[in-house]
């Protein structure tokens, strides 16, 4: 229980002054554009747009509806239900999140991008996703599993700052609420059904 109150204050401080700084601090904005300029060369490339499209919010919704459906054939409803509620707690608070601080993406992000650019829904997504696939199958798997998690979520979070879809402070404010709500979501779920 340590650990899971170690992973809310951390992220959920993170997420707090991020928030807080995009709304009220301009020098916080330039140094995050300044470092956006300084990232970004090129968003030319079709690999990075590849992966912003397997990991587009609404396809993550299915392949974790995919997961769940596969826990839930196998008997396992509560795990099922757990995947469900951690992608769908995550995404409605990265929906809140979104429309409160109305962040404008980046001036240089692709037309096809559309809508606020705090937090980064791809990598909500994807951190979520990979949270999720790390906790239902570390025990089955070695370190390499996680390795290939790590390189997978890694791709993500370039392909949004190579495609300028958003700010570095977009990237890490998604994973801090990620981090937030999945550890919120599994301790519920360890209090309902694990003690």
């Amino acid at each position: 229980m340590q650990v899971d109150l170690i992973s809310l204050t951390i992220s959920g401080l993170v997420l707090l002054v991020l928030i807080l700084n995009i709304l009220y601090s301009p020098a916080f904005n330039r140094l995050d554009r300044k470092l956006h300029k300084k990232l970004v060369r090129t968003q030319k490339n079709i690999f990075w747009k590849i992966i912003a499209f397997i990991n587009e919010p609404k396809l993550v919704i299915v392949w974790d509806v995919l997961i769940a459906g596969l826990l839930l054939n196998e008997g396992n409803y509560r795990l099922g239900l757990w995947v469900l509620a951690t992608l769908g707690v995550t995404d409605a608070a990265g929906y809140i999140v979104k429309h409160l601080v109305k962040r404008s993406r980046p001036h240089a992000h692709l037309s096809e991008e559309e809508g606020y650019s705090f937090p980064s829904g791809h990598v909500l997504g994807a951190t979520t996703m990979c949270l999720i696939l790390y906790a239902l199958l570390r025990r089955n798997f070695d370190q390499f599993f996680a390795v290939i998690l790590l390189v997978y979520w890694l791709f993500v979070v370039i392909s949004r700052l190579n495609l300028r879809a958003h700010y570095p402070s977009d990237v890490i404010g998604a994973v801090a609420l990620s981090v937030f709500c999945f550890t919120v979501v599994q301790t519920i779920y360890a209090a309902l059904f694990l003690n």
